[in-house]
């Protein structure tokens, strides 16, 4: 009988209990509507500003540093991406001139050449037919010259009639015209002086040299010994004047109005920490229809030929600069963990209460990043210090 007495007088603690957590749960949730009132915006604030604030005691204020939002005129940067390419202007497809198999290469990628060096030889039955038609027309020529000579020593003494002095002046005329179609087909094979082949003749009549047309590095082989070559058709090397190459970049459709040909364009690449200075030379006339882009090319000066073509680059492009812009500094701009941006605003009624905002950026430059959206003139905004207020906030959360 004591133990059922005892029991029920448990039950009813328990009940008791029970009932005055219940009290206190309400008690609590009708005083949570005048303290969010305390700590929040005003309802009629925009969404990007409505934010909860949490204040930080006074003690502690010294660790931030509270700057005004501020307008001033922003450099415009656009950062373009794109890769390095040969300057065409300075840039020469070498090709063989004379058909044949490749004998002997002369030269190698990497090397300097200048006009005129050989850099390859070629076995060619076009080569050996040219020069051989060359020495021909060379001795007809020769002999009609000095039967020319002779038929006008004769004609001067009555010797011969005006025909044959006529028909010796013909022949002559004729050999002169075939020996220069000659030489002229050996020029083009790349022989600068046919009278050499004369004057010092090649071991092997067939073989020929296929000369640098221009001076620079060879950037590219193109065939290799005993590859046939086709006569004016087929590409045996590249030479380029590495000192300029070219950038070329994609500006988006939104972006082309601040891109001019004349602006200065600073180049950065993940392979080197140094800066390369160009200016854009040339903007397309169309948009490419796949990407919407519309590409430009920037003249860019290569010391010490360390932009390779193809290097991925980065182009930062000077196009002026935007006017009252709001700006705050880079140091006051935070991510979420959707790496979405947002700055911490202090209160206008207490200046150690402060507030998380979303905001929309847009330029940055030398320290100071654009505002888009988010921010008014004249509010304050923590700039360092704001990773401890970031720690300080998630505390109290």
């Amino acid at each position: 009988m004591k133990c059922k007495i005892q029991f029920r007088d448990i039950n009813s603690l328990g009940s008791a209990l029970a009932a005055s957590l219940l009290v206190i749960t309400l008690a609590g949730c009708g005083a949570e509507k005048p303290e969010s009132s305390m700590t929040s915006y005003s309802s009629s604030e925009s969404k990007a500003e409505t934010a909860s604030l949490f204040s930080v005691p006074q003690e502690q204020m010294a660790h931030l540093q509270v700057v005004s939002v501020e307008k001033s005129a922003l450099p415009r940067v656009l950062r373009l991406a794109g890769a390095v390419a040969y300057n065409a202007f300075k840039t020469t497809p070498v090709f063989s001139a004379s058909g044949g198999p490749v004998r002997e290469l002369l030269v190698t990628p990497g090397e300097t050449v200048h006009a005129g060096q050989p850099l390859l030889t070629v076995n060619s039955p076009d080569f050996s037919a040219a020069r051989s038609a060359f020495l021909k027309a060379r001795t007809a020529s020769l002999l009609a010259d000095k039967s020319y000579a002779r038929a006008q020593d004769l004609l001067s003494h009555g010797a011969i009639a005006e025909a044959d002095f006529q028909t010796a002046e013909s022949t002559r005329n004729q050999a002169q015209a075939d020996l220069q179609s000659t030489e002229d087909a050996l020029r083009v094979l790349g022989v600068s002086d046919p009278e050499s082949l004369q004057k010092n003749p090649p071991k092997t009549t067939s073989q020929i040299p296929v000369l640098a047309p221009v001076g620079g590095e060879i950037v590219e082989r193109l065939v290799g010994p005993g590859q046939l070559l086709q006569a004016g058709a087929t590409q045996v090397f590249t030479i380029s004047d590495m000192s300029t190459v070219w950038v070329l970049v994609n500006v988006y459709q939104g972006e082309v109005a601040f891109v001019r040909p004349g602006d200065t364009v600073e180049i950065t690449t993940d392979a080197y920490p140094d800066i390369f200075h160009g200016r854009i030379s040339y903007i397309a006339s169309a948009l490419d229809p796949a990407t919407r882009t519309l590409q430009a090319r920037i003249a860019t000066e290569n010391p010490g030929k360390r932009l390779k073509k193809d290097m991925y680059v980065t182009a930062s492009v000077n196009a002026g600069a935007v006017a009252n812009a709001l700006t705050v500094p880079d140091a006051a701009v935070l991510r979420d963990a959707e790496n979405q941006p947002f700055v911490y605003v202090q209160s206008t009624v207490k200046q150690n209460e402060f507030a998380r905002r979303s905001v929309q950026l847009g330029d940055s430059h030398a320290g100071r990043t654009q505002i888009t959206d988010g921010l008014k003139e004249g509010e304050h905004v923590v700039g360092d210090g704001s990773l401890f207020l970031q720690f300080k906030n998630s505390l109290q959360h």
